[in-house]
C-alpha cells in the first residue's frame, strides 16, 4: 500500500442561495485556493475526480460543465461519481494506489437552492415500494429519531443539546452557514424540530491528495490516510434497525479506527439523531472532539458535505490541532451508505 495524504483543503462560504453563481462560478475560487496551497498547476495533477448529482442541477451530465472550472485542455485524466465527493476521494485514493498517479484533485459541489431538496432526495428510494409514497428526507429522519427515542437512546432535549453544541462550535468556522444560538423551532416532522435539521444551501469543496515524498514536499504536515473503507446497508428501510449503523461500524473496522483511539471525529450527521447513531456505532466517547467545525448541522451542501468532513479533519492535522482523526461521510436515507477514513499526522506516522 502506498502512503497517501490529504495535503490541501478548501471550501466555499456556504450560503442559502447563490442564484447569481453557476456551478463553475461556485467552484473556481475553491479550485484556485486548493491548488494555490500546494503550488501545483492544473496540468501537474495526475488525476482529477469529482462528485455531484444531476438531480440537483436538473439536467443530465451537468458535471461536464463544471470541468470548465478545472480546465480540461490539454486533456486530463478525469472521472466523476454521482455521489458525495467523499466517494470521489475514495476513487482518487485507489487511482494513486495503482501507481497511475502521484497526485489527485478531488472536488464536489451542490446547489440545493433551485429546487425542493426534500423532494429531490426521494429519488434515492426504492422505486417500487417506498418512492411512490413520497416520504421526504426529513420524514425518514424523523422515523429514525423516533426509533431512538422509543429505545431510550435519546430524547428531544438531548437532540436539542447536540444541535446547540454543533452550532456553537461553528462560530469559529468562517465558512459555516448557521452558527451560534439557533432556536429549536417548531416540529417539522415529529419528533424533529427545525433546529434538529440541516440548513439548505449551496457550496463546494476540494482537496488535493499526494503520495509519499510528494506529499511531504507539498505540505508541512500531511494528513495521512491510514485507512479508508465504505459499506452500504440494505436498500429497504423496513429490514434495517434504524437505531444502529452496522455499515458505519464495519467501514470503521476495516479503516483501522478501532486499533487506537482518535482525538477528533468529523461526522456527516445532517440530523441530530444521526449523531446519536454514529457515536454508538463508532464507539466515540466524550473524550473525542466531535464536529469541531460545526458539522453538517452548520452547513450541509448536498454532495459536498461528506468531502468537507474529510477536509476539516485533515485541516486540523495540518494545523497541528489533531494527531489522529476519524472522518465520516454518508449518503442515502437514514445513514444508508457510510464511508470512514482514519487520518494521522506525520508525528503519529513516525
Amino acid at each position: 500500500m502506498r502512503d497517501v495524504a490529504i495535503v490541501a483543503f478548501a471550501q466555499s462560504a456556504h450560503r442559502r442561495r447563490t442564484d447569481e453563481l453557476s456551478e463553475v462560478d461556485l467552484l473556481m475560487p475553491v479550485l484556485h485556493e486548493v491548488l494555490g496551497e500546494t503550488g501545483l498547476k492544473a496540468n501537474e495533477i495526475g488525476f482529477t475526480c469529482s462528485g455531484s448529482a444531476d438531480y440537483l442541477a436538473g439536467r443530465a451530465f451537468s458535471f461536464t460543465m463544471a470541468l470548465d472550472g478545472v480546465g480540461a485542455h490539454p486533456p486530463i485524466s478525469e472521472s466523476h461519481v454521482e455521489m458525495d465527493g467523499a466517494w470521489a476521494l475514495y476513487e482518487a485514493w485507489v487511482k494513486i494506489q495503482t501507481g497511475e498517479a502521484d497526485t489527485a484533485l478531488v472536488y464536489s459541489y451542490g446547489k440545493s437552492s433551485p429546487g425542493r431538496v426534500r423532494d429531490v432526495l426521494t429519488r434515492q428510494l426504492d422505486p417500487y415500494y417506498l418512492a411512490p409514497l413520497w416520504p421526504d428526507s426529513v420524514a425518514l429522519a424523523a422515523l429514525q429519531a423516533q426509533a431512538l427515542i422509543d429505545t431510550g437512546d435519546t430524547d428531544e432535549g438531548a437532540l436539542a443539546g447536540i444541535a446547540a453544541r454543533n452550532r456553537t462550535a461553528a462560530v469559529d468556522n468562517p465558512y459555516a452557514q448557521l452558527t451560534g444560538d439557533v432556536p429549536a423551532g417548531d416540529h417539522l416532522v415529529h419528533p424533529l424540530r427545525a433546529g434538529d435539521c440541516p440548513p439548505i444551501g449551496d457550496g463546494a469543496a476540494a482537496v488535493v491528495l499526494a503520495a509519499g515524498d510528494t506529499a511531504r514536499a507539498l505540505c508541512e504536515r500531511p494528513a495521512w490516510i491510514r485507512g479508508i473503507d465504505h459499506r452500504i446497508e440494505a436498500h429497504s428501510l423496513g429490514v434495517r434497525d434504524l437505531t444502529d449503523s452496522p455499515s458505519a461500524r464495519l467501514a470503521a473496522e476495516h479503516a483501522g479506527a478501532f486499533e487506537r483511539p482518535v482525538d477528533t471525529a468529523e461526522l456527516h450527521a445532517p440530523f441530530t439523531s444521526q449523531e446519536v447513531v454514529l457515536r454508538k456505532a463508532l464507539g466515540l466517547g466524550e473524550e473525542v472532539s466531535v464536529n469541531p467545525s460545526g458539522g453538517a448541522l452548520a452547513a450541509n451542501p448536498v454532495m459536498a458535505a461528506g468531502l468537507i468532513r474529510l477536509g476539516e479533519a485533515a485541516a486540523r492535522i495540518h494545523r497541528g490541532e489533531s494527531d489522529r482523526a476519524l472522518a465520516h461521510a454518508t449518503s442515502g436515507p437514514c445513514l444508508q451508505q457510510n464511508l470512514v477514513a482514519v487520518l494521522e499526522g506525520e508525528s503519529a506516522h513516525e
